[in-house]
């Protein structure tokens, strides 16, 4: 995944800008991104707040590790299978 030249405290306090009231055009020409990167932020970071985020980014750390320690021992299982099952 591709990382945000931007952190999630900045994302927010973009989010909160714009939920403020100042117009979106507005928000994205003064931080220097598009409207489309605008809303995408919006539907991942709207409604949270930083300690939300910071939880969150922490959370998908652990999970894409617990992704990476399941492979792993699925291959691992796949392997012994393969080599109980051979005739010797």
């Amino acid at each position: 995944m591709n990382r945000s030249r931007f952190t999630e405290e900045q994302i927010i306090g973009m989010l909160k800008e714009q939920e403020a009231g100042r117009a979106t055009a507005d928000v994205c020409r003064k931080h220097g991104v598009s409207t489309a990167t605008f809303y995408k932020y919006k539907a991942r970071f709207g409604g949270l707040e930083v300690s939300d985020a910071r939880r969150l980014r922490a959370l998908e750390d652990e999970n894409s590790k617990l992704k990476k320690l399941l492979a792993e021992a699925m291959l691992d299982n796949a392997i012994l299978k393969d080599v109980a099952s051979r005739k010797w």
